[in-house]
């Protein structure tokens, strides 16, 4: 065995759910992880999945012959997020002592579950699928990993080949989940969508849970989710800037706040928030320095807002780094020795950013053409594909269908193919099988 070098890390974090022989000497169990993650076509797929804006769409010809500014050839998806939440929560995990790989790779596989068309496909999958336990992208990533993406298989019990996913150590796995509980598990809230496991992946749950306080994420995994939260509300608000969805000075107009607040209240912000703590943090953002007050989409102000994006990652990762040291000390923070601690003023400072970026990016009225149009295909797709199958299926998928025990498990392998595709090739596949292309 390699030799590991974690600290607090022990035996028991690092076993996977199929031994293997480690290929490299030297190299760690978290290092092997993350090149799992790194290397799967599953992390590969997410170049083509919504995140804000959808890849393809067109620039805006304005009355003059100009082009908007209101587009970019080249926005975020889920996989440059991915990226990016990976790179912030390698950095923060580090800084509290957790192993940097194993953090990474959390955050690289954060998203690995979701389907094409964002959220907005995920509702159609949680409606379509909801005589089988329901969709949700979290539950869906920890299915991709451990049953789904082809790269190990081993013998079960009566001798069938079946595949074990990427065959994380056990602490990565935990890192990954999000909601570490099923379907009406929630710990405070059991109408919540928010779930982190299946029904029938619930075996493999409980070996990744073993010694874990029901409901609680690990360290890791909140570090995981505050990263995500990082990434993604600073660089929504850096898109809807850029592509000119957002114009700084409407944060000043008192309509344009109470709407930013509501949203806030009702979508982000922790229970209890009133519009005025909003307000305060809204304010706080605003009066810095480096906030961008003007944005014209010239070099100048492309490198003032790439700061701005700096300055707000800095700011929300070392407010949680300080509190988090002043609670538990100065030792190394893993596993379940501690919790991260971010300030409520922090958390209302990302919160008020996620309502902007919500009210004037996501829901723009062509957006909702679009979203319309997007559950549309989904909905279609799922039905023909379910009326079909295995015809339709990829090849993958066609062998799971044909073995598939009862109907339950046949819809829910129609449900794994949709959430594997791209946004591009489920409009292409839904083309074919509807003879609409």
């Amino acid at each position: 065995m390699a030799q590991e070098q974690y600290g607090p890390y022990g035996e028991a974090d690092t076993e996977r759910w199929a031994a293997e022989p480690d290929k490299r000497p030297g190299r760690t169990s978290f290092q092997r992880d993350r090149a799992r993650v790194l290397h799967s076509a599953a992390l590969r797929r997410l170049a083509g999945k919504t995140q804000v804006v959808t890849p393809g769409t067109a620039p805006e010809e304005l009355a003059d012959g100009t082009t908007s500014l209101a587009w970019d050839a080249s926005p975020r998806t889920r996989l440059t997020h991915s990226l990016e939440c990976a790179q912030v929560g390698r950095e923060l995990g580090a800084a509290l002592g957790c192993d940097p790989d194993l953090v990474e790779a959390a955050c690289l596989a954060h998203d690995l579950g979701h389907p094409p068309f964002g959220h907005n496909g995920e509702q159609v999958l949680d409606d379509f699928a909801k005589d089988c336990g329901g969709f949700e992208g979290n539950a869906q990533s920890l299915r991709l990993l451990a049953r789904l993406e082809p790269k190990r298989f081993v013998h079960d019990a009566s001798g069938e080949l079946v595949s074990v996913g990427l065959n994380l150590t056990r602490a990565t796995l935990d890192a990954a989940t999000k909601y570490p509980w099923p379907r009406g598990g929630h710990p405070t809230n059991r109408g919540s969508r928010k779930f982190g496991v299946y029904e029938d992946d619930l075996p493999l749950f409980r070996w990744i849970r073993e010694g874990a306080p029901d409901h609680r994420q690990c360290f890791e995994a909140q570090v995981m989710d505050w990263s995500d939260d990082v990434a993604y509300s600073v660089h929504d608000i850096e898109d809807g800037l850029h592509a000119g969805h957002l114009v700084p000075g409407m944060l000043l107009a008192a309509p344009d706040r109470h709407e930013v607040f509501a949203c806030a209240v009702d979508r982000y912000a922790p229970p209890g928030t009133e519009p005025d703590e909003l307000a305060e943090a809204l304010d706080r953002l605003i009066n810095q320095d480096w906030w961008p007050h003007g944005y014209d989409g010239s070099a100048v102000a492309q490198s003032r807002l790439k700061d701005t994006t700096s300055q707000l990652i800095g700011r929300f990762c070392l407010a949680a780094e300080g509190a988090t040291r002043e609670a538990y000390g100065t030792g190394r923070l893993t596993r379940y020795a501690a919790e991260l601690v971010v300030p409520r003023a922090t958390r209302l400072e990302c919160a008020v950013l996620k309502a902007v970026a919500d009210l004037y990016v996501m829901q723009r009225a062509e957006q909702e053409l679009v979203r319309a149009n997007q559950r549309v295909v989904l909905s279609e797709l799922a039905e023909v594909l379910s009326a079909r199958a295995p015809d339709g299926l990829d090849p993958q998928f066609r062998a799971l269908h044909k073995a598939a025990e009862d109907d339950g498990a046949r819809q829910r392998v129609v449900v794994d193919q949709i959430a594997a595709l791209t946004d591009g090739s489920a409009r292409g596949l839904h083309a074919r099988l509807t003879s609409r292309g």
